[in-house]
């Protein structure tokens, strides 16, 4: 198989330096007769000389330079390759939010290629320690592609769950700050958390029936004693499937009961507005009465104006205790 040819950047200022800037690296490693090519968000021009290099069809090198792919799994078998279309949630500080990256995967006899649209760092430090350690690279190769892409996916589904970890925490912390915080901050929180479990949650739904695929298709690319690798990465999706679904229910229960808590703080308001209203009412009545122009006894006494005073503070202290004694205030 022909070595392709290793793409170098170069530091120092020339015409066309910022085309080869932009142009990916194609970083490849080999051992025991296996090949493993990474390569981090290819170009149009990379993904031919890759599918001149291994025999890919056509509609692959389409489906590798494309925005966005579904999860998938073609298999070749004349060609004696796989090609699969994976995405895992990372989070984009950009945006602040979590997003789908996508892991374009070239399975054959003799090589892997993972081809990710963004850098994925289980993958990058995978390959990064097969290149520093070469006993241990020579060890995984040994097994067989098949092997070496199981321990890629077991990775990358293992970097999964300290995102899960992060979204537990802040349901947690939602819980703990619904009572004392303000309620806005707090739906602004339930929200936060609701949209990364919903992204999170696009992710991997697809991907549950896309790896069932992949592993019967694997399966001849696997020694017989290592087929059964393949279900514990179904079984870590899976797991990954029943935590999302019961961060769904928490969040929606937490949202539920701080509408409640929402709604128990109008009704205290209202109920303390209504109370200062009623409680006016009276007083209102009894100043318009005298405020009327017209003669009532004692006008012209000072007497009467500590007598009217005397009736408002009577009537307000009267209904206030009403109030309580009703359990209303």
């Amino acid at each position: 198989m022909p070595s392709l040819p290793r793409i170098r950047r170069s530091t120092r200022s020339r015409p066309g330096a910022d085309d080869v800037a932009r142009t990916p690296h194609v970083a490849e490693l080999a051992a025991g007769g296996l090949t493993w090519v990474n390569v981090v968000a290819p170009d149009l021009d990379t993904a031919q000389l890759l599918a001149e290099r291994f025999g890919w069809h056509p509609l692959d090198v389409e489906d590798i330079v494309s925005k966005r792919q579904r999860p998938k799994v073609d298999d070749y078998e004349e060609e004696r390759y796989l090609f699969a279309v994976l995405h895992f949630p990372v989070y984009d500080k950009a945006v602040q939010r979590l997003n789908a990256a996508e892991l374009d995967v070239f399975l054959g006899p003799d090589y892997l290629v993972t081809l990710p649209n963004r850098e994925l760092l289980p993958v990058t430090r995978l390959f990064a320690r097969c290149e520093a350690d070469e006993a241990y690279r020579e060890q995984l190769f040994a097994k067989g592609s098949g092997r070496l892409l199981y321990e890629v996916l077991d990775d990358l589904f293992d970097y999964c769950f300290p995102i899960l970890d992060k979204i537990g925490h802040k349901l947690d912390r939602v819980e703990d700050d619904m009572f004392e915080r303000a309620a806005e901050d707090v739906v602004r929180d339930i929200s936060n958390v609701k949209q990364e479990i919903i992204s999170y949650r696009k992710v991997i739904k697809p991907e549950r029936s896309t790896l069932r695929v992949l592993e019967r298709r694997a399966n001849r690319f696997l020694p017989e004693e290592l087929e059964l690798y393949f279900d514990d990465i179904n079984d870590a999706v899976e797991r990954i499937w029943d935590q999302l679904d019961n961060y769904k229910e928490v969040v929606e229960a937490l949202e539920s009961t701080n509408e409640s808590v929402i709604s128990h703080r109008q009704n205290d308001v209202l109920r303390l507005l209504t109370i200062i209203s009623v409680t006016m009412l009276p007083l209102t009545l009894i100043t318009s009465v005298f405020g009327m122009n017209v003669l009532f006894p004692g006008e012209t006494t000072s007497a009467a104006f500590w007598i009217i005073l005397a009736a408002l503070v009577a009537t307000l202290a009267t209904m206030i205790g009403f109030f309580r004694w009703k359990g209303w205030l």
